[in-house]
């Protein structure tokens, strides 16, 4: 884990107004950790152990303060839940369809769609994102055998 990725984000929830409780910090800190996109109540069973008296309330309570300040974008695929990443750079996600683990994929020249979408249709672009669906190695191996 980064230790500075985890600075950077405490003070840019500080610079904002937003207290750091303990409980925060260890969202946080598992999100910055965590390449599985983990869902809110993925990072409430891992951390139940050391805040028994936090709710998952307050997992998700957390995690809105962390999208609205732009820590955290919430990925949203159809599925029962959504899952959380720590913004750290633009990217995308290759979706198992069979288990629905998430991989970050970097493709830096799909930057320019924006730009030709706006051309293109006069719209002014604010995001995009894509999502490649497949299956992943480990569920490629369980139906081989």
């Amino acid at each position: 884990m980064s230790e500075i990725q985890l600075k950077e984000a405490v003070d840019t929830l500080k610079q904002t107004g937003v207290r750091i409780t303990p409980q925060r910090h260890a969202i946080l800190e598992y999100l910055i950790q965590s390449m599985s996109h983990p869902t809110a109540d993925d990072i409430y069973k891992a951390l139940e152990g050391k805040f028994p008296n936090m709710s998952v309330a307050t997992v998700y309570n957390n995690l809105r303060v962390f999208k609205e300040v732009g820590l955290v974008k919430e990925l949203t695929y159809g599925d029962a839940s959504s899952r959380f990443d720590f913004v750290t750079t633009e990217h995308y996600h290759v979706i198992c369809e069979d288990c629905g683990k998430i991989v970050d994929f970097h493709y830096p020249g799909l930057d320019e769609v924006e730009h030709l979408a706006s051309h293109v249709t006069g719209f002014k672009v604010n995001n995009h994102r894509m999502e490649i669906y497949g299956t992943c190695g480990d569920c490629s191996t369980k139906k081989e055998h």
